[in-house]
């Protein structure tokens, strides 16, 4: 039986992977996302994606996301972006 941090960390995953796929990949449903794997270095997300994947990330999850926070360690790969989700919905910062 999976741990419920892990079914929420798969949750969050599979939830920005769908929009990543749905609103930054839409020319390609082969493509996929290592979750590891740098979202801008990729040509997945640029500069004005990101405001959209930020915009998402707020209203699915309930999260405000600082200026400050804009930064690739938290925004630059599937993995980077559900732990920074994970963080953020538990409180910490």
């Amino acid at each position: 039986m999976i741990a419920a941090s892990e079914a929420r960390e798969l949750e969050i995953t599979a939830c920005v992977t769908s929009f990543i796929k749905q609103n930054f990949l839409f020319w390609s449903d082969e493509f996929s996302i290592g979750y590891d794997s740098s979202l801008m270095e990729g040509g997945i997300v640029d500069s004005t994606s990101i405001l959209e994947l930020v915009s998402f990330l707020e209203s699915q999850f309930g999260i405000k996301i600082e200026d400050h926070e804009f930064i690739p360690e938290n925004l630059d790969s599937l993995q980077n972006i559900t732990e920074f989700v994970l963080r953020k919905t538990n409180g910490s910062k």
